[in-house]
């Protein structure tokens, strides 16, 4: 039973005093979300940082080889995806999924000291993407379902933000790593495998659970009314991160959560995601690709993904905020414009001491108008019961395209060389970018 209360005055939903100060304006399981994927992301981009070297300069992998393992680095979480954000919605237990997910990529890391071939690597690589694969939904459901719907983009920024500072963090401790240890890999990720258990001791400790209280009516504040305060009788409201088997509610069956894509702008951005992944270099290929261009020293190579970092913390609130206010498909197309832009300096620019920046700083743009906008652009589309399962959809459709272009893209490397394979994603992108203009093109008012 629901119990709206409508009886306060128009206005006194808001509360001038609870916006001063250093508040970011978001719900606080936000903010501990946030902190777990910073931990999480110093971590793993402790080890994405040195990966690519040391398999293409200390294992000798070829190109195809590396663009083999990349591939599979992200499209078996993209198909564990599905999987976790089904099994989110069916329990009803978004914690407990993100815990499984973020504990079983903390047990990787120490198995890197262990493998050298490529199939042994292989399979370290998919059981971390298997964790990322199981926790991403659920945890984007958590924030979803903690935020009203017009600050979708502004929440997500602020996680963004968060796990953007342990992205930048990450291959700083790598560098300092390598710059004094003896076997600096194997430090690498020994230290790697320390700050993971750690996230996942934040994330068991200070994730709330089950609370009772009162959540925004996303629904009404959609419409542009007043929030209003609903309060489910007997029944522990946790914002989707916990509910119990006292709801009365029958299981999420699988068959309800692929109706969501009879849902026509759910298919349409699940699509578009794809598309444009299809022609999305990986970044471990841009940062190789701009050592070459530019001629920078292997010692400075761990450092090249704290440009693109330090940019998309910088932009990720505003532009999150920016898309709130003047369409999130609109924002989403403008960071596959700068990545435009920057494949084309890569290309073409002269090789000056100005490239690196220039190429990160739009690299980073990139991330901070796509990677926290397309989950929110969601937020007005999936109901409740099935947020992670279609954040999962989408996800999976983006980082599947990702995979098959990682896998096209260093076998272009091997046999036509890197300026032509990074010329056809250029051109590629181009295209697909105007399709999904065309396709995601506001209507009836959507975001």
């Amino acid at each position: 039973m629901y119990l709206t209360d409508r009886s306060a005055p128009a206005g006194a939903g808001t509360v001038p005093g609870r916006r001063r100060g250093l508040r970011p304006g978001v719900a606080p399981v936000v903010l501990v979300l946030g902190t777990v994927s910073l931990i999480t992301d110093i971590s793993s981009e402790m080890v994405t940082a040195v990966l690519p070297l040391y398999l293409v300069t200390t294992l000798g992998f070829s190109p195809l080889a590396f663009g083999t393992l990349d591939g599979v680095y992200n499209g078996v979480g993209a198909l564990v995806q599905l999987t976790g954000g089904h099994l989110a919605d069916r329990i009803r237990n978004h914690k407990l999924l993100a815990g499984l997910g973020y504990g079983l990529s903390a047990l990787c890391k120490p198995l890197l000291l262990l493998v050298s071939s490529i199939g042994a690597l292989g399979t370290v690589l998919a059981l971390d993407r298997t964790g990322k694969g199981l926790r991403t939904a659920p945890r984007d459901a958590m924030i979803s379902l903690s935020t009203p719907s017009g600050k979708q983009g502004r929440a997500f920024g602020v996680h963004r933000a968060m796990d953007t500072t342990g992205a930048m963090l990450g291959p700083l401790a790598a560098f300092l790593i390598l710059s004094a240890a003896a076997d600096g890999y194997d430090a690498v990720f020994g230290v790697s495998a320390c700050v993971a258990v750690l996230g996942v001791v934040v994330l068991v400790l200070f994730v709330p659970g089950k609370r009772r209280g009162a959540r925004v009516d996303r629904a009404n504040e959609a419409e542009g009314g007043q929030p209003v305060l609903v309060r489910e009788a007997g029944v522990a409201d946790t914002g989707g991160l916990e509910a119990g088997a006292a709801d009365g509610k029958p299981p999420v069956r699988i068959r309800e959560a692929f109706a969501l894509l009879r849902l026509p702008r759910l298919r349409a951005l699940a699509g578009c995601a794809a598309l444009l992944g299809l022609t999305t270099v990986s970044d471990a290929f841009v940062y190789l690709l701009l050592q070459r261009r530019a001629g920078i020293g292997e010692q400075w190579f761990t450092l090249l993904p704290l440009g693109t970092a330090l940019v998309f913390l910088l932009l990720a609130v505003p532009l999150g905020a920016l898309a709130d206010r003047v369409g999130r498909h609109t924002v989403f197309l403008s960071g596959h414009g700068a990545l435009l832009i920057g494949y084309a300096l890569l290309l073409w620019a002269p090789a000056t001491p100005a490239l690196p920046f220039l190429v990160l700083a739009l690299h980073g743009v990139f991330y901070a108008a796509t990677d926290g906008v397309l989950p929110a652009a969601l937020a007005d589309i999936v109901p409740e019961e099935l947020r992670a399962s279609g954040l999962a959809i989408v996800g999976t459709s983006q980082a599947l395209a990702r995979f098959c272009c990682s896998l096209a893209f260093g076998a272009a490397w091997t046999v036509w060389g890197d300026g032509p394979a990074l010329a056809a994603s250029a051109v590629g992108l181009l295209c697909c970018a105007a399709i999904a203009g065309r396709v995601l093109r506001p209507t009836n008012g959507s975001r």
